[in-house]
């Protein structure tokens, strides 16, 4: 394999790789880019097979990746290109920490407006749009696809692509960005991404009223009815949580009306919680969402939110779904199952049947369970982008399987 002379190598030991010569797994060689350029260079100047990984916290998703004949590492690819603070803007390298470029952003009061489960344990920018991860703020700013204005990709072929820029209504060419978004790695390496920031918001409140899920449906649909404007609602294991944000001078009065709107649940009162307690409820929540259990899989639904309750109890009562979340406002719900492939199955099929999709967030390891269940009917133009763009199938093999 030919790269940039800067770039670094090393081996690895691939999940489920190919026998080496003592029967063990083989050994599957490792770059590390720093720069675009190096990025181009390593995938032009190799053959076969290409895994794309980051830190490595999604590894588990989708379906099992196939073994690689070479692993391209984006954690060096990291660090701030160009933040136009002014603009709203930021451009980085897809290998950056979310969660240390909004530790630099926030200098400014700035933030990227993603709180995916997770981004304490390292995920990255170009990571977070290639799994379309997102979390409860969604409800307010949308996915990774809805704060992406620009990206520069990289072909399996080496070719670099560049899409939009920083601006943020651009609506001229062929919109790659959006096309790499929850594509797992197997249309094109995202070396650099532009997003939209959002200020950090003067002041947040959490309310948590314990409920049964049905009752939560019933009182977060008045809620999302109301003018309150919440910017997060998600129930998890046995209560609703509510977040507002605005100005210290408005939260107050708008989380009274709050509580008089929710009112005494069967289960108790709402409440206003600590700024500590509101901060491990969420970090509570978030551990739920990425929970990564040895004997279980995490399957992630997605539906329309008013039908998401009900696919959520019929998985509880007919599969014995367990550690689950909803959230009721964004239609994206997590649930533990049983690792077994018919019961994983099973679950695609009770939420396929139901409009929505369904994917695996971790399995066990060895576990057979398919990661996603019946194919959607874009089908056939998922499969025309992936010939298009990767013909010769290097990345991302066993991604999209058993549909690709």
């Amino acid at each position: 394999m030919t790269t940039h002379d800067s770039t670094t190598h090393d081996s690895t030991i691939h999940p489920g790789g190919t026998a080496g010569p003592d029967g063990g797994p083989a050994a599957v060689p490792v770059a590390r880019p720093a720069t675009l350029a190096e990025a181009v260079s390593a995938l032009a100047g190799s053959t076969g097979r290409v895994l794309l990984r980051g830190t490595g916290t999604a590894t588990d998703w989708a379906g099992r990746a196939e073994p690689a004949d070479l692993v391209l590492d984006t954690t060096a690819l990291s660090g701030v290109i160009t933040h136009n603070p002014g603009d709203m803007t930021v451009g980085v390298h897809g290998g950056t920490p979310l969660r240390e470029l909004n530790a630099t952003l926030a200098e400014h009061g700035q933030r990227v407006a993603l709180d995916a489960a997770r981004i304490d344990r390292g995920a990255t920018v170009g990571g977070l749009v290639a799994t379309a991860d997102a979390g409860p703020a969604a409800l307010v700013h949308g996915s990774p696809r809805d704060l992406v204005i620009g990206a520069t990709v990289v072909l399996a072929d080496g070719t670099a692509a560049r899409t939009g820029g920083h601006v943020i209504k651009n609506v001229a060419g062929y919109d790659l960005a959006k096309l790499v978004h929850g594509s797992h790695g197997t249309l094109a390496l995202i070396a650099e991404v532009v997003l939209r920031l959002h200020p950090v918001p003067p002041a947040t409140a959490t309310v948590r009223w314990p409920a049964r899920l049905p009752e939560a449906a019933r009182a977060a649909a008045a809620v999302l009815a109301s003018p309150l404007e919440p910017s997060a609602v998600e129930w998890c294991g046995d209560g609703l949580l509510v977040r507002l944000e605005g100005s210290a001078a408005a939260l107050g009065p708008r989380t009274e009306r709050l509580l008089d709107l929710l009112g005494d649940s069967a289960d108790g009162p709402p409440q206003r919680l600590a700024e500590v307690d509101a901060v491990a409820e969420w970090a509570e929540h978030a551990a739920v969402v990425d929970a990564r259990p040895d004997d279980a899989a995490m399957l992630r639904i997605g539906c329309r939110p008013s039908r998401l309750p009900g696919v959520l109890t019929e998985l509880v009562h007919e599969l014995g779904a367990s550690r689950v979340t909803a959230g009721l406002a964004t239609g994206v719900g997590t649930m533990a199952l049983a690792a077994e492939p018919a019961a994983v199955a099973r679950a695609h099929e009770i939420v396929h049947a139901a409009g929505g999709t369904s994917m695996l967030r971790g399995r066990p390891a060895g576990s057979r369970a398919p990661g996603w269940g019946p194919a959607p009917s874009s089908i056939a133009v998922l499969r025309a982008v992936k010939a298009e763009l990767d013909p010769e199938g290097r990345l991302g093999a066993g991604r999209f399987s058993p549909w690709m």
